[in-house]
């Protein structure tokens, strides 16, 4: 893809708009979606990093990808180089979009909380709904108005955009109870941005009905005890290759990812957190430990597939469909 516009659109934050190089229709992709972009910055074993962004644009445009990338002041490189580095002309390597943040779009109506660049596939959200029709609310939390990318763009559909602006004088944080107070019944509620908002809006959220609550973290979510079994995989635990018939002990200090690698086992992954889903395998028998960020809800209670970067096993072994 070639960057054909990179424009400031908040402090700290820029939208870059990727084409085809040889002018060839996109995949098309449903809002809530998200695309590797492998950088020319290499971690410490010398690979080059990916990292994932949500798309902003609107999904019924099938000729571009646009991305809002916010500069991380904890960068591992990623941030930084699309802030310092990438320039438009530039040409960067993708994956096609996945989706692990979907929209239900019969939902009467939809109650959006975004914080700071968590607004990015809100974005796409709103315009989805927008072009249905549909009810839609946006929160939006951000320290200044200046930090609010994509505002004046919200504002110009047709939904409710509520900003919530607590580094500015009398601003307070979002009060999370009374959005859910104020949430019809039937509506359906998402979330998005740093930690503490999202920790926060899954403790207001609790009382409602689990179907209707969509959250995609960007960061690690914290560990918590296994959804599928009473203990946590810590210890030693075998993963058995039911494809190639390979047995592997998985250490504590190592992921099934790390052992696998080592083992010359390819297996596709990108953000080793637990986030991005790229690592997603099929487990064939056995429990596993989920620890990742993408499994949340009732498909944290899933026992046919685990995230082999972050998750592990429950019980004494795994059979994955590798």
């Amino acid at each position: 893809m070639r960057v054909q516009e990179r424009r400031v659109v908040a402090d700290g934050v820029v939208a870059i708009e990727l084409r085809a190089v040889d002018g060839y229709e996109l995949t098309p992709f449903a809002a809530g979606s998200h695309i590797d972009v492998e950088l020319p910055v290499r971690d410490a074993h010398g690979h080059f990093i990916v990292r994932q962004y949500s798309l902003c644009n609107d999904p019924a445009e099938h000729d571009r990808y646009v991305i809002g990338v916010g500069r991380d002041a904890n960068t591992r490189g990623g941030s930084a180089y699309l802030h310092d580095n990438l320039q438009v002309g530039d040409v960067v390597h993708i994956s096609t979009p996945r989706n692990h943040f979907q929209l239900y779009e019969p939902a009467p109506s939809s109650v959006l909380v975004a914080g700071g660049i968590g607004v990015t596939p809100m974005l796409a959200m709103a315009r989805r709904l927008s072009a249905l029709g549909q009810r839609w609310t946006l929160y939006y939390c951000a320290r200044t108005p200046e930090r609010a990318a994509f505002l004046d763009e919200l504002k110009a559909l047709p939904g409710h955009v509520i900003p919530v602006f607590d580094g500015v004088p009398g601003g307070t944080p979002i009060d999370l109870s009374k959005v859910m107070a104020d949430a019809p019944t039937d509506a359906h509620l998402y979330c998005c941005g740093p930690t503490t908002l999202m920790e926060a809006f899954e403790r207001a959220a609790a009382t409602r009905d689990p179907s209707t609550v969509h959250v995609e973290w960007f960061k690690p979510r914290p560990v918590v005890a296994s959804a599928t079994a009473g203990v946590k995989g810590d210890g030693n635990f075998v993963v058995k290759l039911a494809n190639s018939g390979v047995t592997l002990t998985i250490p504590p200090q190592k992921s099934i990812l790390d052992v696998l690698i080592e083992a010359g086992i390819a297996v596709q992954h990108s953000c080793c957190d637990g986030v991005c889903g790229t690592c997603e395998t099929r487990v064939l028998e056995g429990i596993p430990d989920h620890r990742d960020s993408v499994l949340l809800g009732e498909e944290a209670n899933a026992t046919d597939r685990i995230m082999v970067c972050v998750s592990r096993c429950a019980g004494a072994s795994l059979t994955l469909d590798l």
